[in-house]
């Protein structure tokens, strides 16, 4: 018995992976930055996710260093990892 419809992106894999395909379609601001809203806001609400999963796939993608975070939290920066995936 089945009770609940797999989630598309409860791997934080696929979510990472998801965040960061987002992230590469944002135009970036001064210095390179990419608002932190632009990525949420798709994931959330475009793409079908819920706060957990984008938790974890942005966790991931920082723990992998395609992300860096500014320490505000407001916005994110491509590490090189990060743009080679898109290279």
């Amino acid at each position: 018995m089945k009770y609940s419809a797999d989630r598309p992106f409860a791997d934080p894999e696929k979510a990472a992976r998801k965040l960061m395909e987002i992230a590469s379609t944002v135009e970036p601001v001064q210095d390179r930055r990419i608002h932190i809203e632009k990525i949420n806001g798709p994931f959330l609400f475009s793409h079908g996710g819920n706060p957990a999963e984008y938790s974890a796939g942005l966790a991931l993608a920082i723990q992998r260093g395609w992300l860096s975070v500014h320490e505000s939290g407001t916005f994110v920066r491509f590490t090189q990892a990060g743009a080679d995936l898109f290279a």
